[in-house]
């Protein structure tokens, strides 16, 4: 029999001349067999640096070209990068400001369209719409889903 070096390891290992002949024998294992098929590549996770194998699906769906060994990792990358200022929606960040001064006027937390006392889902809502007009006059306790109306419905929902 013949003797053959291994495609992966290098490894020498004999061959059947039938194998080579129909294009087998290339791998002194079926280790070095799967190790031949896989396609992709391993990377360094952005936030632990462990490796990870990817495939090549994922190697060029990444948008960041950023790659994360768990589900949580990215999460915690994501907080970094996309939270406070940075994060595409952010208006300011004096959202706790008038919520405060709301609390500290003595007013009932109370929803004042549908009459909701359920603290988790109340919200300061400003009469006027300007954010930065914290005055207590113009301040009021509304829900979430009562401050979703106000806001897109105004024609048909009136504050009391």
């Amino acid at each position: 029999m013949p003797e053959v070096s291994c495609k992966i390891c290098g490894k020498k290992f004999y061959a059947k001349p039938s194998w080579l002949k129909i294009g087998h024998g290339k791998h002194c294992s079926r280790e070095c067999q799967y190790k031949s098929q896989l396609r992709g590549r391993f990377v360094h996770c952005n936030v632990c640096g462990k490796e990870t194998w990817r495939p090549p699906k994922q190697l060029t769906n990444s948008k960041s070209g950023k790659f994360f060994c768990s589900k949580s990792h990215q999460t915690l990358w994501r907080n970094q990068v996309y939270s406070g200022s940075n994060h595409p929606l952010w208006k300011g960040g004096n959202h706790q400001e008038y919520r405060t001064f709301l609390l500290r006027s003595g007013a009932p937390q109370k929803c004042r369209l549908c009459g909701c006392e359920d603290k988790r889902v109340l919200i300061a809502h400003h009469l006027d719409g300007k954010r930065n007009n914290n005055i207590i006059k113009n301040l009021i306790w509304l829900c979430f889903n009562c401050h979703h109306l106000v806001h897109y419905y105004k024609d048909k929902v009136k504050i009391k």
